[in-house]
């Protein structure tokens, strides 16, 4: 399996073109992130992918830091928001670790589709809180691979052997709460629009 840069560098272009698999669930999460969203903040997004989701939120809110680990990625978002005419969105590539958020300098700390693909979620999960704002919300929708029928579990390891499919962390719905109340947060929303996946907002 290659590394996650990589993996994700090689992969941008196709999942630029790629659908989103369930429209409407995408769109409740979006409206419960915007009923949080205000007009003057400052929202950090890691793991932003082709910056679709950013660019969605970049209206509701004073700015947005896009990152990601890929370059590819981040060439494609940032011309899709220069194409689209957003301007208060600041493309950075580099992990958590590496950008290393000033403490209480964001007032939303979006994680979309990213924590079950790191190896170490919990230090993202920290990161996140020291990152945000007294009062600030963590927003992350999560792939629950513990979750996931047997027949996906066994077919994940042989999809990274052929560098077909990224590193994936393996929790459950339970675990993940556990991981962000150990960190600090309180649970302001949960929901769960499938058993394999869980959207949470997370309040410091």
């Amino acid at each position: 399996m290659k590394d996650s840069k990589t993996f994700w560098d090689n992969s941008a272009q196709r999942y630029a073109k790629s659908r989103i698999q369930d429209e409407a669930a995408y769109r409740k999460k979006l409206e419960i992130t915007q009923h949080y969203l205000q007009p003057d903040w400052s929202v950090l997004e890691f793991g932003c992918g082709t910056g679709s989701t950013a660019m969605v939120h970049a209206p509701y809110v004073k700015e947005v830091l896009a990152t990601d680990i890929s370059d590819n990625m981040l060439a494609i978002a940032a011309q899709k928001a220069k194409d689209a005419g957003i301007g208060n969105i600041r493309f950075q590539q580099g992990t958590l670790e590496s950008i290393n958020p000033p403490a209480a300098s964001f007032d939303a700390v979006l994680g979309l589709n990213i924590l079950h693909l790191l190896e170490d979620p919990d230090s993202a999960i920290n990161a996140s809180y020291k990152a945000l704002k007294p009062g600030g919300v963590f927003i992350t929708s999560t792939a629950l691979v513990k979750e996931m029928n047997i027949f996906w579990r066994m077919l994940i390891p042989v999809m990274q052997v052929l560098n077909l499919a990224p590193f994936v962390n393996r929790f459950n719905k339970t675990e993940l709460v556990e991981k962000l109340t150990r960190a600090g947060f309180s649970i302001d929303h949960l929901w769960q629009p499938a058993a394999q996946s869980v959207f949470i907002v997370a309040r410091k």
